[in-house]
């Protein structure tokens, strides 16, 4: 039986290997996505080392000169082109000198759209920077009176970082094992449909049963050819990303993202039995279309199961429950192995055995379903 899984599966990968464009299709995820996150990250890192101005509308701002000052060291500037300013506005009242000379509130008007998208984080950058200013203020008017403007503070609050410079990325580094993730899903998508699907649509599927071969060796075979294609996609995109993330000056926020060696070997290792999942509900999903075009839909909206997980593993959702749940735990373990953190073993073991369970299962009904005329003819 051996041999003849080898025999299988090498026909299997000699037929996906002469479609170059399916195997390139799955390739351009994983070549793309770590370079365009890499280099959404450095246009990110760029704009915050060097922030640019923000010109706004100031009514009366000859009233509060100390104020103006503040604010354009805060890179905020009054503006009367419409074209170049947010649409924020700024009011200074009528009586601001009097009230600041009085040592009482002083009004100042924020008028801005705070439901607009792109306005949001300019008005908390304005709001942040007049509470900066009120403190200080404040502060002045403690020392003018002899009080000690820490007797403010009851509290003096020290903080004792212990985490690494690896540990700090948060969701940063939970999208690039997110990207990880998914790229065992779309490399080999394309071929999983056309091995399934396609070949039954060319009526080579119902020449290769007409052959005295058991439907469950034939499975295999496409599973693991679709599984090598998958693996293939997971070395290639660790590559590229050991590569790319190191041009990326993470730095700047505090943090690194290191790929090594080790942790290259640790997700092929852990994402092997994801792979085996993956392409073995895809085979099932292909065969349970009737033609091409539909397996593809069908296939794309099931694949929003394990991206769902994946995502909310990214996202810190309820973490301590679905880490316990295939794909959530391998990318759970994965976070912890970059991190440095300690592998949360009794998860990834478990998670492991659902994920066999799942690639028997699917395996088995796919050989199921090959024994019906209706599927093999897509009647």
């Amino acid at each position: 039986m051996i041999n003849l899984l080898k025999v299988l599966y090498k026909k299997e990968v000699m037929d996906a290997s002469r479609d170059k464009r399916s195997i390139m299709a799955g390739l351009y995820y994983a070549i793309g996505a770590p370079i365009g996150m890499c280099l959404l990250m450095s246009v990110l890192l760029q704009q915050l080392a060097s922030p640019e101005a923000l010109n706004i509308n100031i009514e009366n701002s000859e009233r509060a000169p100390g104020l103006i000052a503040h604010l354009n060291s805060q890179d905020i500037f009054a503006s009367h082109d419409e074209n170049e300013r947010k649409a924020i506005t700024l009011t200074i009242s009528e009586d601001y000198q009097q009230k600041m000379s009085e040592g009482r509130p002083a009004t100042v008007t924020l008028i801005a759209d705070k439901s607009d998208d792109k306005l949001r984080k300019h008005i908390t950058q304005v709001e942040k920077a007049i509470a900066l200013y009120s403190s200080e203020i404040a502060s002045l008017r403690l020392v003018s009176r002899g009080v000690d403007p820490s007797l403010m503070r009851a509290i003096a609050l020290e903080v004792h970082d212990q985490a690494t410079p690896d540990s700090k990325g948060g969701m940063i580094l939970g999208i690039v094992v997110l990207t990880l993730i998914l790229a065992l899903f779309y490399a080999a998508m394309n071929l999983a449909i056309d091995t399934s699907a396609g070949e039954r649509e060319r009526n080579s599927l119902s020449l290769l049963l007409s052959h005295p071969l058991h439907s469950l060796h034939i499975v295999l075979a496409k599973i693991g050819a679709i599984t090598t294609f998958s693996m293939l996609g997971l070395v290639v995109i660790l590559v590229v990303s050991k590569f790319s993330y190191a041009m990326v000056p993470w730095q700047q926020m505090g943090f690194s993202i290191t790929i090594t060696p080790e942790f290259m070997l640790f997700s092929i290792a852990i994402c092997l039995p994801i792979a085996l999942m993956s392409a073995s509900l895809q085979v099932f999903v292909s065969f349970m279309a009737k033609s091409f075009k539909e397996a593809q839909s069908y296939v794309t909206m099931v694949l929003f199961i394990p991206m769902a997980l994946s995502m909310i593993t990214t996202y810190d959702i309820a973490t301590d429950k679905v880490q316990w749940l295939p794909i959530a735990a391998q990318q759970f373990a994965l976070m912890e192995f970059i991190k440095g953190n300690p592998i949360p073993v009794p998860q990834l073991l478990l998670s492991t055995v659902i994920t066999l369970v799942l690639f028997a299962a699917f395996s088995f009904l796919s050989a199921r379903m090959l024994k019906s005329e209706k599927v093999v003819f897509g009647l």
